[in-house]
């Protein structure tokens, strides 16, 4: 009897049933975040749930990258494109000036964030110019007034004296239709670069970023009269290359200082030892901190502009609510404390928008996002959904 055969077939046998294993496991959550559930790959990269929240994992090349978001979220993609191409079409806009549109603001962007639209493309049949409209289309889809705010917050103001920082992306209710659309982003470059997460419509303009190192930006709109130079790169398109690049929140703001703006910003920087606001006019910035306490909303706060027209009410009602909720909490605030401060409406004494009236539009605070520098823990809001916690430190990590 030749005993080698049976031998060979039940190798054989044990090689495919651990490859099937292979083939058809799926991940469980991810370290540090019980609650994500894992849902698709695609090319190494992951797509999770956290809550209602889509949260995906990329690696590898920009270009690479780019693939895996385009391949993991391109029924989202291909959705919000349709709806956002055909609502300004309804509006009289023709695709080759929607294009050339999205051109100006995507043009002058860094080569890895060029190389990662490319991977879009490559994985969701739409063009390189598709996918540059769909990243800065909504700014027209707008064309709305604009709010948000930040409020930061350390030392003898929270518990232990660690940096808690929040933001509010405040927006007409005309946008909602991008809410179905979200989606958490992190990305982790191989080129030795900052892993970034971004928060915001799938392929959309991200204007609230954090990185592996701690640090988080966003924006303000400034509340001027928007008066731009069309040679200066797009100010908030920056934000990703500054998240990749610098580790320390002293270089961040250098970075900011030294990036002049192509319409006047105020950008919101933080780190695991403190937080600025950056007064970001076309000709000069001005930087603004406290002694464990820096908010802002829709207007330039430093009395040294010497500006001759006075912030918008609701600007000034904000920004000096912010101030206040925070002196009534001194000692007390926490991440959890930081949420019940950002969930308190406007006119009950907050800042924050639910369907308001605001210049005769529907208002609210789009999303909103809390986070902890020291351990990069995140706390995530769509209007009308539940507040979601993520740990970025392990994703970034993994």
């Amino acid at each position: 009897m030749d005993l080698k055969k049976p031998i060979f077939l039940i190798m054989l046998l044990v090689s495919l049933v651990l490859a099937a294993g292979c083939i058809t496991s799926v991940p469980g959550s991810p370290a540090g975040n019980p609650e994500m559930t894992f849902v698709s790959s695609f090319e190494g990269g992951d797509r999770y749930m956290a809550g209602t929240y889509p949260v995906i994992l990329l690696e590898g090349s920009y270009r690479e990258m780019g693939r895996q978001y385009g391949g993991l979220m391109k029924p989202e993609l291909l959705a919000e494109y349709a709806m956002l191409t055909g609502a300004l079409k309804d509006r009289g806009y023709t695709i080759d000036y929607l294009q050339s549109y999205a051109a100006s603001g995507t043009q002058n962007q860094p080569e890895r964030m060029k190389e990662i639209a490319r991977g879009m493309a490559e994985t969701t049949g739409l063009t390189e110019e598709d996918i540059s409209l769909l990243y800065y289309g909504p700014a027209l889809y707008l064309s709305m007034p604009a709010g948000c705010s930040y409020l930061t917050v350390w030392g003898e103001y929270t518990t232990d004296g660690s940096v808690i920082v929040s933001r509010n992306w405040d927006l007409p209710d005309f946008v909602e239709p991008f809410n179905r659309y979200y989606v958490l982003a992190v990305y982790r470059p191989t080129d030795g670069s900052n892993g970034v997460a971004t928060i915001g419509p799938a392929g959309s303009r991200p204007e609230t970023l954090m990185n592996s190192a701690g640090l988080f930006i966003a924006d303000d709109n400034s509340g001027l009269v928007p008066v731009g130079q069309d040679d200066r790169p797009d100010m908030i398109s920056e934000f990703f290359r500054l998240m990749l690049d610098y580790s320390d929140l002293a270089g961040l703001k250098t970075a900011v200082l030294t990036t002049r703006p192509d319409v006047a910003w105020i950008v919101d920087i933080a780190g695991p030892n403190g937080a600025y606001v950056l007064e970001a006019g076309l000709t000069e910035t001005k930087v603004r901190t406290g002694e464990g306490v820096v908010a802002a909303a829709n207007h330039f706060a430093d009395p040294s502009w010497n500006l001759t027209t006075p912030p918008e009410e609701h600007s000034l009602t904000r920004y000096t609510n912010l101030l206040s909720q925070a002196e009534a909490a001194k000692g007390t605030i926490d991440a959890e404390k930081m949420m019940r401060i950002r969930d308190v409406l406007l006119e009950d004494g907050g800042a924050t928008f639910r369907h308001s009236i605001l210049e005769g539009y529907l208002y609210s605070s789009n999303h909103q996002a809390v986070f902890v520098p020291a351990n990069q823990t995140l706390w995530m809001k769509v209007i009308d959904l539940d507040w979601q916690k993520v740990e970025l430190a392990p994703l970034f990590a993994m």
